[in-house]
């Protein structure tokens, strides 16, 4: 299991992590990232690679 996390401070809106994810963990609400699907997720990181601003960490627990 993966815990993701997005700093809400960091994250510009912009959705690359929502376009970038197999599993869609993601969604864009309110212009933020949030994260509505932990339990689906790979730990590709995929999310935390196209993030331009560092807002996104998945750690394994």
């Amino acid at each position: 299991m993966y815990v993701v996390t997005v700093d809400q401070e960091k994250c510009d809106g912009k959705g690359e992590c929502v376009d970038s994810c197999p599993v869609n963990v993601f969604e864009i609400k309110d212009g933020k990232s949030e994260v509505v699907n932990m339990d689906e997720c790979l730990g590709c990181e995929s999310c935390v690679e196209v993030c331009p601003t560092g807002a996104i960490t998945v750690k394994e627990m």
